[in-house]
């Protein structure tokens, strides 16, 4: 594969021909070396970009052939998988089994937009006599997509199909730990047909390449996932050039066991909240909202599998528990952990980082129990594999519980009663509830958050119109 920035159509270097390494944190080697982009390559970027945009090449594209480009890319995605899955794996330390769906999901992703790119109509408005009035949808612009580590290739591909779909043309920013499979991506766009332009991609850092292309004129719209504050931080910015701006944040969700669910479900639910992508999921269920009269049964049980799930090679087929991120990453959950024991929450499972053949930056599968809402690690997103289990007496108690961290992201809800689960799915804020079941993702389903957790919705077709612009044309007649 290449590595280095996709510009206009080109593969090459940055500009200062500074690079930076990638590494495997399940067994500390260097992948790769990469660009560090620069100001002067965003613009670049951002420059084949709006050319592109403002050509007849696109701009005159007929919607479908724009469906049929997303379509190939699709195909041509879906016969590299295995490639794709295992960079994935390398870059990020998931296990290989989690990289092959991400991959999958991608895919269905294009699909979906691709179907989607010539059924972007407007309407006629029944105004009165002597006017004809109808609205145009039209794309916002230039994209700057700029996603996390967490789901390098599936993340990005919630950006990038839907914008590409409406007609815009992307800039995408991947994260720095993680440029390798959306750099492998730029292949698949080149070879599927897309205009020199309509698909670009700069790697490094936030402080150096994110902010430049935050703060760049050119782009019309930032779409972000990522940390809160770092979100915050975009809208600082982007408010100086009124950029429209979609944000994907945070979150500390609330898994919500009632005492008549089914308790084999919802333990086994309750784990792959919390330990799937070994807690480096932004949904992640690690809050286990119990209520009293099952409390002791679901953590007893829930502990008992935490402790099977023993960190293991990425690549080996049983393993459950990959590496996390990176070493700063793993240092950062390890730092809550022991911030939850010094605050006095119950250690009952896991706690400690791990290596695999002596290498790589793993953490255990952790469970803090009698976790008070005060409790550092019942407020702030840890982002491993890590889950706080609180106690409620009551419907009304366990509601309010939930509802009391300052993220919206999600929510999962196990009951056997069908009122109980709308009324309480009702009463939940967050922009995803599931109920009986947890971590399902659907390209026709939109996601986001309430809160802290951001603005503005990924996939469905709220996620297509988060990229168009609403034009209405008086006609007098």
């Amino acid at each position: 594969m290449r590595t280095d920035l996709f510009i206009g159509g080109t593969f090459g270097p940055a500009a200062s021909g500074r690079r930076f390494p990638v590494e495997n944190p399940a067994t500390e080697e260097c992948l790769a070396m990469v660009p560090l982009a620069g100001p002067e390559d965003v613009d670049r970027a951002v420059a084949a970009a709006r050319a592109c945009f403002a050509s007849d090449v696109w701009r005159g594209l007929e919607p479908r052939r724009r469906g049929l480009l997303l379509a190939r890319a699709a195909d041509l995605l879906e016969t590299r998988a295995e490639e794709f899955a295992r960079l994935e794996t390398q870059e990020n330390g998931k296990p290989l089994f989690e990289s092959k769906i991400d991959v999958a999901m991608t895919v269905d992703t294009l699909r979906y937009y691709a179907g989607w790119a010539d059924k972007l109509t407007g309407a006629t408005l029944p105004t009165g006599a002597g006017s004809f009035v109808y609205t145009l949808k039209e794309p916002v612009g230039v994209v700057a997509a700029i996603v996390p580590w967490n789901f390098p290739l599936n993340l990005a591909g919630w950006k990038f199909a839907p914008a590409l779909a409406a007609g815009c043309t992307v800039v995408l920013k991947p994260a720095s730990e993680t440029p390798l499979t959306a750099l492998l991506f730029a292949e698949v766009a080149e070879a599927a047909g897309f205009p020199a332009g309509a698909f670009n991609v700069i790697t490094g850092d936030g402080p150096t390449t994110g902010a430049a292309l935050v703060r760049h004129p050119g782009v019309d719209k930032i779409a972000f996932t990522g940390s809160t504050a770092v979100g915050q931080g975009i809208m600082r910015e982007a408010a100086a050039t009124l950029k429209r701006v979609t944000l994907e944040l945070g979150g500390k969700s609330p898994n919500i066991v009632f005492a008549d669910a089914d308790l084999a479900a919802a333990v086994k639910g309750a784990q792959n909240a919390i330990f799937y992508g070994k807690g480096e999921v932004c949904a992640a269920g690690s809050r286990l909202v119990v209520e009293r009269a099952v409390h002791d049964q679901v953590v007893e049980q829930l502990a008992a599998r935490a402790r099977t799930l023993v960190p293991g090679d990425p690549f080996a087929k049983g393993t459950r528990l990959g590496a996390v991120v990176s070493r700063k990453q793993q240092q950062t959950v390890l730092g809550y952990i022991e911030q939850g024991k010094r605050e006095g929450a119950a250690l009952v499972a896991g706690g400690h980082g791990a290596t695999v053949n002596g290498k790589g930056y793993f953490v255990e599968a952790t469970v803090f129990d009698g976790v008070t809402p005060e409790m550092t690690i019942a407020r702030e997103e840890i982002f491993g594999p890590v889950l706080a289990v609180q106690t409620f007496d009551d419907l009304e108690e366990g509601v309010a519980l939930a509802n009391r961290a300052r993220y919206g992201l999600a929510a999962g809800i196990w009951t056997r009663d069908v009122a109980k689960a709308h009324r309480v799915a009702r009463a939940i804020q967050a922009g995803t509830v599931w109920v009986n079941t947890y971590n399902l993702y659907d390209a026709g389903a939109p996601f986001g958050g309430y809160k802290a957790s951001g603005f503005g919705r990924d996939l469905g077709r709220e996620g297509i119109e988060g990229y168009l612009e609403t034009k209405t044309v008086w006609v007098g007649l």
